[in-house]
C-alpha cells in the first residue's frame, strides 16, 4: 500500500468539499447579482415615477391625487428600502462562502504542499539508501580487492 494513500484521500475529500464550496459560493452570487437586478429595477421605476408626476401635481394641485400619489412613493420607498436589505444579506451570504470557500482552498493547497513534501522526503530517502547500497558495494569492491592483492603479495 502507498504510504501517502490516506494523505491522497484527504486530498480527494478535501477538494470535493471545495467544489461543493465554489458551487455554493456561486450560487449566492447569481442570488446576489438578482437581487441587485430587482434592486436597480425598483429604484429606477421609482426614479421614473417621481419624475413623471411630480410636474402634474404641482400643476393641477388635486389634494386626492396628490395624496394617491404620495402614498404609493411611500410603498414604492418601502419597497425599495426592503430590496436594499435583501441586496445586503445577500452581499453577506455571499462574502460568508467566500471565506468558506478560502478556507476549503487553503485545506487543499495544504495537503498538496504535504504530499509534496512527504514525496521530496521519500526521494531522499531512496536516493541515501541506493547511495549507501553504492557505498557498501564500492567498499566491498575496494576491500575484495585489497585481499586479492594481498593475497598475491604474499606468495
Amino acid at each position: 500500500m502507498d504510504p501517502l494513500q490516506p494523505l491522497i484521500s484527504l486530498l480527494e475529500q478535501a477538494s470535493a468539499e471545495r467544489d461543493r464550496r465554489f458551487m455554493e459560493h456561486q450560487r449566492l452570487r447569481r442570488v446576489a447579482d438578482a437581487a441587485q437586478a430587482q434592486f436597480d429595477q425598483l429604484a429606477g421605476y421609482r426614479r421614473e415615477y417621481a419624475e413623471r408626476f411630480s410636474d402634474p401635481f404641482r400643476r393641477s394641485g388635486a389634494l386626492e391625487l396628490m395624496q394617491c400619489y404620495q402614498g404609493f412613493m411611500t410603498r414604492l420607498d418601502d419597497a425599495v428600502s426592503q430590496q436594499q436589505r435583501i441586496l445586503d444579506q445577500a452581499g453577506e451570504r455571499v462574502s460568508a462562502a467566500h471565506a468558506v470557500l478560502l478556507e476549503g482552498e487553503m485545506r487543499v493547497a495544504s495537503v498538496t504542499k504535504l504530499i509534496e513534501r512527504r514525496r521530496a522526503e521519500a526521494s531522499l530517502l531512496l536516493q541515501r539508501r541506493e547511495q549507501k547500497a553504492t557505498d557498501e558495494f564500492a567498499s566491498r569492491i575496494a576491500w575484495q580487492r585489497s585481499a586479492a592483492a594481498n593475497a598475491l603479495g604474499g606468495f
